[in-house]
């Protein structure tokens, strides 16, 4: 062996290695086979190394386990979300909307449907109504009525006409508001109350008392004053007549510059005293000589949508303000409406509020909101249903009763909203009764300087667009 060795070393040295090596190979399989063994056996957990000591619990070896780094595991899957391919986007770049701002709802599920800078806040004409609206809702009631009093004076023979924010009051028998409180019968009554408490002691002065708010802060300076003269618009005041219409019959009809006066000269000749002294200043009596009251707040604010009476929307605003406890001042209403609209709901803030008929330029008021709380007025609670039933209906009713046409016919009586146009912007919002059967809720702003009317249309084929597309409505 020796001489063997001698003579072939490297053989024999590599011989043994290799022994070695398959040595140590079959101890490893024996040794992997019994770790197979003992993890078959324990149900498939990591087993520990063989010791002296007892063997850990394999359940306790998996949980101190730790993850694997970098691979951070979400705790819930996202839920699928649908593929919608109904595209808006060619009407909603027509030029005639010029800037658009506009939002889409599932009104069933919340889904946002469509997005064009909604959440930003921006004028919206006469869509602020439907605020005002919801507000009176809110603070006053469906119920609640105006009142126009008479009052005692001073002493025997002076008598106090006291405004309550009612424009409703007629002095003639021909108003565009139905079922309106008569002057004829406040003074009537107010004449022979005072007779029957002061025999032979005639009334010879009249005090016009429009102290509700501060009949100073009648007029906003951003609104023009061309509403007035052409007859979209009245001052603000707690006491006129027949909206301080000069032809009461008509909805747009010149307004004068004084209200009051033109209640007063209308009140002393329903009296039939036309030698009495006319006043202005405040009742200090609360003894009631005579009252009329208008429609219920639900009839107001019917007419109010349906004809987009501004006059109506300002007077509403400002008594919701009074009855809040803000005092009825024009400014106020940046707090008094949103607190009254917080009762349903949806978050008011960065709500800009600068009137309640939504004349101003500076009203800034989301397309989300708008959107958002029309799925409130949709389901009606809250008596909100008042203000839902009051909309206009596209092709039916209302502001809305000449739109719709050509094309957009097919989504006439579909579209229960609100129109707005000032001389920067035409809007429309509410609800869309889709062709699928979905119940949408919308805004849509069109907005720019020297905007025209053609973006009436404009937006009518954007919103039957939506009606067409319904919950396949996408965002692209």
């Amino acid at each position: 062996m020796a001489a063997l060795l001698g003579r072939h070393p490297r053989v024999w040295l590599f011989s043994a290695l290799g022994l070695v090596f398959v040595l140590l190979g079959t101890g490893a399989v024996f040794q992997g086979a019994s770790v197979g063994q003992a993890r078959h056996a324990s149900g498939g957990g990591p087993v520990a190394s063989v010791t002296s000591e007892a063997t850990p619990d394999p359940t306790a070896a998996d949980a101190a386990e730790p993850a694997v780094a970098g691979r951070p595991v979400p705790e819930a899957l996202p839920a699928a979300t649908r593929l919608r391919t109904c595209s808006i986007a060619g009407p909603a770049a027509d030029p005639r909307l010029m800037a658009l701002k506009g939002y889409v709802l599932n009104a069933a599920t919340g889904e946002v449907l469509f997005s064009r800078e909604g959440d930003v806040p921006n004028r919206t004409g006469s869509v602020l109504k439907v605020l005002t609206a919801s507000a009176a809702i809110s603070v006053l009631g469906a119920d609640y009525r105006l009142s126009t009093r008479v009052v005692e004076g001073t002493g025997p023979g002076t008598i106090v006409l006291v405004g309550g924010g009612d424009p409703t009051l007629s002095a003639t028998g021909s108003s565009v508001y139905a079922g309106a409180p008569k002057l004829a019968t406040l003074a009537s009554e107010a004449k022979a109350a005072h007779n029957a408490k002061y025999p032979g002691t005639p009334i010879t002065q009249v005090v016009l008392d429009a102290n509700y708010w501060n009949p100073a802060d009648k007029w906003d300076s951003t609104w023009k004053r061309s509403e007035q003269t052409i007859g979209y618009h009245s001052e603000v005041t707690a006491l006129m007549v027949d909206g301080d219409r000069a032809d009461p019959s008509r909805a747009t009809s010149p307004r004068s510059t004084d209200p009051i006066g033109r209640a007063g000269t209308a009140f002393v000749k329903a009296l039939g005293l036309p030698g009495v002294t006319v006043t202005r200043g405040a009742a200090s009596s609360t003894s009631v000589l005579a009252e009329v009251q208008s429609q219920p707040v639900s009839s107001l604010i019917d007419f109010m949508l349906l004809t987009s009476d501004n006059t109506l929307a300002e007077t509403l605003a400002r008594v919701v303000s009074v009855k809040s406890g803000f005092g009825g001042s024009a400014v106020s209403l940046q707090q008094a409406i949103p607190s009254a609209l917080n009762a349903f709901g949806v978050s008011t803030a960065g709500l800009a509020i600068r009137d309640g008929s939504g004349l101003s330029d500076v009203n800034g008021v989301p397309p989300a909101y708008i959107a958002q709380l029309m799925v409130k007025i949709k389901d009606g609670g809250q008596n909100l249903s008042v203000v839902y039933n009051s909309l206009p209906v596209s092709g039916k009713s209302g502001s809305l009763s000449s739109r719709f046409t050509g094309a957009n016919a097919v989504a006439r009586g579909k579209v229960i909203a609100k129109t707005g146009w000032i001389d920067t912007a035409y809007t429309l919002g509410g609800v869309i009764n889709a062709a699928d059967g979905t119940t949408l809720t919308f805004a849509f702003y069109a907005i720019g300087d020297g905007i025209q009317d053609s973006a009436r249309a404009a937006i009518d084929t954007l919103t039957t667009s939506a009606y067409k597309c319904g919950d396949n409505l996408s965002n692209s």
